[in-house]
């Protein structure tokens, strides 16, 4: 049984920096994509960033590509999404996802794993 645990969310004054973290068990890791995505309430889960596992080959959406970084770490089998210069708007539950397919889409339904999330709050 696969498991996404995610930590690292918070609140946080603008401006400020967050790291979060995807520990998955249970998950290959060896090959496929992973990602984050957020959701604020009242609007649809959006993709921010994602890596193709193994290959390292990294994607974000446009309005992160500035500010965050994904990445991951094999020997700890470990995702990462380090967040920089955060703004109110960014205040959302973030997830990580999982698939097992070669290649990274922003479809979510494409992720057959999914964390349960961690809250990311920004204040001015």
């Amino acid at each position: 049984q696969v498991q996404l645990v995610e930590s690292g969310g918070g609140s946080v004054q603008a401006g400020g920096s967050l790291r979060l973290s995807c520990a998955p068990s249970g998950y290959a890791y060896s090959s496929g994509c992973m990602g984050w995505f957020r959701q604020a309430p009242g609007t649809e889960r959006e993709g921010v960033a994602l890596i193709l596992i193994g290959v390292g080959y990294t994607y974000y959406a446009d309005s992160f590509r500035d500010r965050f970084t994904i990445s991951q770490d094999n020997a700890k089998k470990t995702l990462f999404l380090q967040m920089n210069n955060l703004k109110p708007e960014d205040t959302a539950m973030y997830y990580c996802a999982a698939r097992t397919y070669t290649s990274c889409t922003w479809d979510t339904t494409a992720y057959g794993y999914w964390g349960q999330g961690t809250q990311v709050t920004v204040s001015q």
